[in-house]
């Protein structure tokens, strides 16, 4: 099993132009992924829906991970993840992720609260998933 890891997961879903977005969320999560961002639950479709959208925001960015842990199916993380909007503006997010891999090692679920670092309020839509 390979397993994914956010950073891998993000530069795809979010920096790498080279493959769709139907690519990307394959490669990644499984067809019945869920997430919940600072309390809201999204399915699957949902989630690329708002991606999709995010992808005509983001010119470019990078993941920097703090902590990592796999434990069998489990895992979790403390990210930062570095935005460069079309606009020229920039966002920083801190981001807690709990999550759960399917027995490929794709999400099948993940859990997260993120904590805006810079960027403005109509950017904190950025990291959640709504």
């Amino acid at each position: 099993m390979t397993r994914t890891g956010i950073e891998a997961a993000l530069n795809d879903l979010l920096f790498n132009r080279d493959i769709t977005l139907q690519e990307a969320a394959d490669r990644h999560f499984t067809p019945e992924y869920r997430q919940r961002t600072d309390g809201e639950w999204v399915d699957r479709a949902e989630f690329l829906d708002h991606i999709g959208h995010l992808r005509t925001l983001v010119r470019d960015g990078r993941v920097e991970v703090h902590d990592e842990l796999y434990d069998g199916s489990t895992y979790a993380d403390r990210h930062t993840c570095h935005i460069t909007k079309t606009d020229g503006s920039t966002v920083r997010m801190e981001v807690y992720v709990f999550a759960d891999l399917a027995a490929d090692g794709r999400f099948s679920r993940i859990e997260e609260t993120t904590l805006m670092l810079q960027g403005s309020d109509a950017d904190r839509n950025i990291g959640s998933a709504r």
